[in-house]
Order: C-alpha cells, then structure tokens, then sequence
C-alpha cells in the first residue's frame, strides 16, 4: 500500500498498518450521522458487506474486537506511521478516526478473509472530516499482490482543507506515479457518499452523491484489490468520521 502524498506529497512508499483514541473536537451532530446505509443489489452488483458503526466500542482493543469481522487495522508501527489500534472508535452511530498530528492510521475494510479478494464491484462509504488541516485521507482500492502496476485507484482522496478528489493511476511500469484526476467540487467538512464502480478491465465510474464525477475507461485493473484508507500522522487536530461503508460484487 502506498503512503499516500501530502495526503499525495508526503507519502510515497508501500506499507501496512493499525490502532485508536477518542479526543472532542468541535461540535459533533449524532443525528447527521445516524442515517441508514443502502440495503440490496444494484444491478448486476450484488451486496456483500455492510457495517454502519451501531455499536459503540473505544479505541484500541474494544474497537478491533467488535469489528474484527468488519475492520483489519495494519500492523502498530509499520515504517513509524500507523497506530490504527489507538486512533479509531465507534460512537453515535459513526467511525471516529482520531486525528492527532502525531499517529497515523490505516487498515482495509471487510472480514478476515473476504477483504483481500475484491475483482470489480462497488464501494461507497459516507464521510466527513473535521478539522485535520494539512492532513488528509486515501480511501482506495489497492493491489491484493502490493504490485502498483496492477492499478491503483483512489477515492476521495485529498487534504481536509481541499476538495476530495478521485485519482486513477497508470498501470505502466515506472509510470505508477502519474494519474488520471477528477475533483468533486465539494468539502470534507460536509456528509457526502462517495461511490467507486468498478468494471475489470472495461472501466471505473466516480459518483459524489450518487452524481457521475468521472468516467475511465483506461488503466482499469483486472486483479484482486482490497478497499482501504488511511491518514497521516501530520497535521492539525481533528476528525474523520465514517457513517457506514458498504460493498457489492460485480457479477456481470
């Protein structure tokens, strides 16, 4: 998995990651987060995970426990970055990633086995951040194998204080870095579900509130990947909040 840079300056290498705490920031509204995740196939994407956060946990072991079918959290302390474990809990109805300036987190959702698997499908979380100023998130589909010419996909991605963006990267060789973008126009800071359609080999569509950003038809991976995000362990202190995230098997 790439670090990601500045979110895409500051990172660049292939790591894995975990860990959690819960500090105030502002105010939260539980209402705004307490919404339904969708239930059911679209099409020919047939649902296979769903987790809305119901239940409460506390950062580090309480919350790897209750979602451990749910959350695999990398490794505390890979390349000095993550500590998933200590960042991360679950209340009012919503994931509550720390953000501290100091500790990092990262991890991919699904179960133990059915997350590393993923050929095609769609995958929608509904998000916002809170503070954070020069950090930022990558949620992406990352290569199963950790082999970058296989594609990268991101989405959203981008520093708190900027619009999230969708960033589809070259699967040529020495060519990894450079990517096809599109932005939302929108903010961190307001709820927004975030959408990845992805078709193996033919193309992967971005939708920001179930509106079309970006459609790519060019280096679209055809290999297993695993849906993913992370945070830096730079930045002002702050808040991702993840209301629920969900996925669905391409059967077409």
């Amino acid at each position: 998995m790439p670090q990601h840079r500045s979110v895409r300056a500051a990172l660049t290498a292939l790591v894995l990651v975990a860990g959690l705490s819960v500090v105030p920031f502002g105010t939260t509204t539980p209402a705004l987060a307490d919404t339904s995740a969708p239930r059911g196939n679209i099409g020919a994407f047939k649902q296979d995970f769903v987790q809305d956060f119901r239940t409460n946990a506390t950062a580090g072991g309480q919350f790897a426990k209750t979602y451990a079918n749910s959350w695999q959290p990398y490794p505390d302390g890979m390349s000095g970055m993550y500590y998933s474990g200590r960042q991360i809990s679950a209340h009012a109805g919503f994931m509550d990633v720390v953000l501290d300036g100091k500790h990092g987190a990262a991890g991919t959702f699904g179960t133990p086995t059915g997350a590393w698997d993923r050929r095609g499908g769609k995958f929608s979380i509904r998000a916002r951040a809170l503070g954070g100023d020069g950090n930022g998130a990558a949620f992406m589909l990352w290569p199963t194998s950790n082999v970058w010419t296989e594609g990268e996909i991101d989405y959203p991605e981008a520093n708190f204080e900027d619009a999230p963006m969708s960033h589809q990267h070259s699967m040529k060789k020495g060519k990894e870095v450079t990517a096809t973008s599109a932005s939302t126009n929108g903010s961190w800071r307001s709820w927004h579900v975030y959408s990845i359609e992805w078709i193996p080999g033919k193309y992967v569509r971005y939708l920001f509130d179930n509106r079309v950003i970006s459609t790519v038809r060019w280096d679209v991976p055809k290999t297993s990947h695993r849906y993913m995000f992370q945070v830096g362990n730079w930045g002002k202190a702050g808040h991702l909040e993840i209301d629920w995230v969900t996925t669905y098997r391409y059967t077409g």
